[in-house]
C-alpha cells in the first residue's frame, strides 16, 4: 500500500473550538505524520501516511457527529503534495497570518459547558466557584477577539499571564483546555468586584461579592451585572416594586423585560415550553426564547411574576444561566427568577465598559457586580421564538454572531451593506461569506448611530475587508443610506427595502430561482415614491417586480404615523367613505382614539389637503388602527406595541374571516382590499362582539388575503415557492396560520430560521443582491 501526503484546508467555525487538538489526536491514533496550524483562512494541515489511513482521516472530517461540539466545517479542500522524507510524528505549529486569504469564521460566544460546570461545583477542583471557568467547548470568543487568527495575544485575555497549571493545560494536546484562549483560574485570571453606584469597591473576595449581590437582589435592589457581551440590569422578577423602579430609572415604561431563570423547571412554572423551545433554551447559544404565558386558573392563584415585567403581551422572554457568574449567583438562596435586561438607558447601545457603566447608570443601578476582563465587542442577548415548529430569530446577537451565511459561489468584490435604520444590522461580504453583524439598534438614537459608525470599521478590520461595493436602502434620507454614501467605494447600489427582505430569505436558503415574495412590515420606500408595507413581489437575487399590494390609503404625518394610531385610523376610514363625511359617521370612534380636537383637526386637514401625506400600503399601520378600534391602545411607545397587544388578545379555535378579496388594479397590479375587513371589524365592535374573536377573525382575514394573492401569483407566473419576510410576520399567530394555509395549497414555503424576519435581516438581503449586481456589472 502506498504512502501519500495531503494538504487539507478547512473553513468554518474551527478556531477556538478544540479543532487542532482534535485533528492532532485523530492523526496520531491513525499513525499519520504531519502538522496543523491556524491561519486567517481557517485551519491548514498536512498529513502523511498509508493511503487507507489518510482515507480514514478524511472520513472523520466528513462525519459531523465525530467532531467537537462547537466545530462546524463549512468547506474542506484537499490536494496531494510531495512526501516529506523521514518525517516523525504530528505537531501543532504556530498560527500563520495571510491577509490575502478569505478570513476564517470567528467563533461565537457560547454558554458554559457541563464539564466546566461540574468542575466549578467540585470543592476539590482548582477552579471551584471560579466565575470565569471555560474550555475549548465553551466561553467567550467573539466578544473578546481583537483580530485574527484567534490566539490569546489577539484577545482581551492577553493581559492575564497564565500560571503554571493553566499553561500546562493550554499546551497539553490531550487536555480539554489545549489552546483555549480564555483559559484562566483564580490564581492568574480575571476577578469580580462589587461596587456601589459611585464606583467605590465594597467587596473584592469572589464569594462575598456574590453573596452580597444576592442579598441586595432579595431586598429589591437593582444591580448592574457584567456578563459576556456587556452589562445587564437585574432585579427580582417576583418583586413588583423593584420592577417598577427599574422601569422608571431605565426610562422604559412599556417594553417587556427579558428574564433569566435558575432552571428549566422554574421556567415551566410560568410558561409553556415545548420540545423545540427546550432545545433552544438548553443550547450552547442560550438565547432568550419567547414562550406563551402559562394560564393560571383563579382557584389556584395568580402568576407570581410581577405584572410589570411583560404587560400587554401573551408571552414571557426567558433564558437560562449561560455564564459561570450567573450560575454562582443563581445558586444563592432566594435567587430564582430575575429580570435581566440590557444595561442602557431607553434604547441606547448596550454598555460593556466598567467606567462607562458607573457613569451612565449610577442613577439606575444601586450597585455593580463587575469584572476586569475587557469586552472588546458589546453583544446583546439573542431573541428567538418558535414558528412552524422550528426556531425563528427576532434579534441575532450573542451565540449566533458572527457565524456567516454561506453562498454556493464566491463574490468578486468585498461588499458593505448598510442595512435599515430600525433594528439595524450591517453585512460584509468576503468571498462566499455573508457576515451579518450583531444587532445594533435604531439609528435615530444618536448613541446608537455613533456605535454603528464605530462597529463597521471594527468588523471590517477583523475580516480584513476593504469594500469595493456598497449597498444601501433606496430611501434617500435613511441615516444608513447617508452613511453608506459617505464611504469611498467603486460602486454604490440602492436596493428597494422589500426586495432586500425577500433576498435575505433566498440567501439563507441558497435559493437562486424566482419566488413569490410576500412581505409585510410598517414602512419601506417604494419605487413609486409611496410608502410600501404589504407587498407581493416576483423576485430573485437579480431582479424583482411588484405583482400585488395592499390597497393604498393616506399616510399622514410621516414618522408620527408609526406612533399615533389616530393617523392610520383616519386614513383608513377615509377610504371607506369618499369625502370628509367619514369624520361625522365615525366621530365617536375617532374621539375615543384622539380626544384632542385640535389634533384631530390637524390630521384630517393633512389628509384632505394632502399635506405631509403620502399613499401607503403599510400592513403594520393597519394593525395599529385595528388595535385602537378594539380599545387596546392608541400609541406605540415601542415598535409594534399595539400589534403585539392585538395578537395577545386572540382567543383560540376561531376559524372564520371577514370579507377579503384580491382584484386587479387597472391591469397592472393586484390589490388586496382591506375595506371589507375594516368594515367587518367596525360592525362587530359596534355589536360588542368579544374582542378576542374580532382579533382572531382579523388575523385570519389577513392570512386569507395573502393566500389569495399567492394563488393569483402562482397561476400567472408558474411559480410555486413562496418566501415570507417583514416585521409583521414576527406575529406568531399570523405567521403560523399563513404557513399552514400555503402548505395546504401545496406551496413550498421559505421561512427564515437563522436571520431575523424583521429589519434585522435587511442588510443580508442587500449584500446578497449586491453580490449578484456587482458580479453582473463586472462581467
Amino acid at each position: 500500500m502506498s504512502v501519500i501526503r495531503k494538504r487539507i484546508l478547512i473553513e468554518g467555525s474551527i478556531q477556538g473550538v478544540g479543532c487542532r487538538p482534535f485533528l492532532y489526536t485523530a492523526a496520531t491514533k491513525l499513525g499519520l505524520t504531519g502538522s496543523v496550524w491556524n491561519d486567517t483562512g481557517g485551519v491548514t494541515m498536512e498529513v502523511q501516511g498509508l493511503s487507507d489511513k489518510v482515507a480514514q482521516f478524511q472520513s472523520i472530517l466528513d462525519t459531523p457527529d465525530k467532531l467537537p461540539s462547537l466545530m462546524q466545517i463549512a468547506a474542506c479542500r484537499m490536494e496531494e503534495i510531495p512526501l516529506v522524507p523521514h518525517e516523525k510524528g504530528f505537531i501543532i505549529n504556530q498560527s500563520a497570518c495571510n491577509p490575502s486569504h478569505e478570513i476564517t469564521q470567528v467563533t461565537v460566544d457560547t454558554a458554559v459547558c457541563r464539564d466546566c460546570l461540574r468542575e466549578m461545583l467540585d470543592s476539590n477542583d482548582p477552579r471551584y466557584r471560579y466565575p470565569f471557568i471555560n474550555c475549548t467547548n465553551c466561553g467567550p470568543r467573539y466578544s473578546i477577539i481583537q483580530k485574527v487568527p484567534y490566539d490569546r495575544s489577539n484577545t482581551t485575555m492577553a493581559s492575564f499571564e497564565m500560571c503554571n497549571m493553566c499553561r500546562t493545560q493550554y499546551t497539553n494536546t490531550g487536555d480539554r483546555r489545549f489552546h483555549a484562549q480564555p483559559v484562566a483560574c483564580p490564581n492568574c485570571g480575571p476577578q469580580i468586584t462589587l461596587a456601589d453606584n459611585k464606583g467605590n469597591i465594597t467587596e473584592e473576595e469572589s464569594d462575598r461579592c456574590i453573596q452580597t449581590a444576592a442579598a441586595m437582589l432579595r431586598e429589591g435592589k437593582i444591580l448592574g451585572i457584567k456578563g459576556i457581551g456587556g452589562f445587564h440590569l437585574a432585579v427580582n422578577a417576583l418583586d413588583e416594586g423593584a420592577v417598577v423602579r427599574l422601569r422608571k430609572r431605565k426610562l422604559r415604561d412599556h417594553k417587556p423585560f427579558a428574564m433569566m431563570a435558575r432552571t428549566l423547571e422554574t421556567i415551566r412554572r410560568y410558561s409553556i415550553v415545548d420540545v423545540v423551545a427546550e432545545r433552544l433554551l438548553r443550547s450552547p447559544q442560550s438565547p432568550i426564547v419567547l414562550l406563551p404565558k402559562r394560564p393560571f386558573p383563579t382557584e389556584t392563584g395568580q402568576c407570581l411574576i410581577a405584572s410589570s415585567v411583560a404587560p400587554g403581551t401573551n408571552c414571557f422572554g426567558f433564558m437560562l444561566c449561560y455564564a459561570p457568574l450567573h450560575h454562582l449567583l443563581f445558586s444563592e438562596e432566594g435567587i430564582d427568577v430575575m429580570v435581566m435586561t440590557s444595561a442602557n438607558l431607553s434604547d441606547e447601545p448596550l454598555i460593556c465598559d466598567n467606567k462607562q457603566a458607573i457613569e451612565r447608570l449610577r442613577d439606575v443601578a444601586d450597585a455593580f457586580l463587575m469584572h476586569n476582563r475587557d469586552i472588546f465587542r458589546q453583544v446583546d442577548d439573542s431573541v428567538l421564538h418558535v414558528i412552524d415548529g422550528n426556531q425563528a430569530l427576532l434579534r441575532r446577537a450573542r451565540g449566533y454572531v458572527p457565524s456567516p451565511i454561506l453562498l454556493e459561489k464566491r463574490g468578486s468584490k468585498d461588499i458593505f451593506a448598510a442595512g435599515a435604520d430600525l433594528k439595524n444590522t450591517f453585512c460584509l461580504v468576503k468571498g462566499r461569506q455573508l457576515i451579518l453583524s450583531e444587532h445594533i439598534g435604531d439609528l435615530a438614537d444618536g448613541h446608537v448611530f455613533r456605535h454603528y459608525k464605530r462597529s463597521v470599521p471594527h468588523l471590517e478590520q477583523l475580516y480584513h475587508i476593504g469594500p469595493q461595493c456598497i449597498a444601501h436602502d433606496l430611501h434617500p434620507t435613511y441615516l444608513s443610506t447617508q452613511f453608506a454614501r459617505s464611504l469611498p467605494a467603486e460602486q454604490y447600489i440602492a436596493i428597494q427595502h422589500h426586495w432586500a427582505h425577500v433576498a435575505s430569505v433566498l440567501s439563507e436558503h441558497r435559493y437562486q430561482k424566482q419566488v413569490i415574495g410576500l412581505v409585510a412590515d410598517g414602512t419601506g420606500y417604494g419605487t413609486d415614491g409611496a410608502i410600501w408595507g404589504c407587498e407581493c413581489l416576483i423576485a430573485s437575487m437579480r431582479e424583482f417586480r411588484r405583482f400585488g399590494r395592499l390597497r393604498y390609503y393616506p399616510h399622514a404625518g410621516g414618522d408620527h404615523a408609526a406612533k399615533e394610531a389616530i393617523r392610520p385610523l383616519m386614513g383608513l376610514l377615509r377610504t371607506i367613505i369618499d369625502g370628509p363625511s367619514y369624520l361625522e359617521k365615525y366621530d365617536e370612534l375617532i374621539r375615543s382614539v384622539e380626544p384632542d380636537e385640535e389634533r384631530r383637526r390637524i390630521v384630517a386637514e393633512q389628509i384632505e389637503k394632502n399635506v405631509n401625506t403620502v399613499p401607503t400600503s403599510s400592513l403594520g399601520r393597519l394593525f395599529d388602527a385595528i388595535a385602537a378600534i378594539l380599545g387596546l391602545g392608541i400609541y406605540n411607545h415601542f415598535e409594534a406595541q399595539l400589534p403585539m397587544a392585538l395578537e395577545a388578545s386572540i382567543i383560540e379555535n376561531v376559524s372564520d374571516t371577514y370579507p377579503v378579496g384580491v382584484e386587479m388594479d387597472f391591469g397592472e397590479t393586484w390589490i388586496l382590499d382591506f375595506r371589507g375587513i375594516l368594515e367587518g371589524v367596525l360592525e362587530d365592535r359596534r355589536h360588542k362582539m368579544d374582542l378576542g374573536r374580532i382579533a382572531a377573525r382579523f388575523h385570519n382575514s389577513i392570512a386569507e388575503g395573502f393566500l389569495q394573492m399567492a394563488i393569483q401569483a402562482r397561476e400567472l407566473n408558474s411559480l410555486n415557492t413562496v418566501a415570507l419576510s417583514g416585521g409583521v410576520f414576527c406575529n406568531r399567530y399570523l405567521a403560523n396560520r399563513l404557513i399552514d394555509l400555503l402548505k395546504s395549497e401545496k406551496f413550498i414555503v421559505l421561512w427564515p430560521r437563522h436571520v431575523p424576519v424583521n429589519d434585522g435581516g435587511i442588510a443580508l438581503g442587500q449584500a446578497a443582491i449586491a453580490m449578484h449586481q456587482a458580479d453582473y456589472t463586472t462581467r
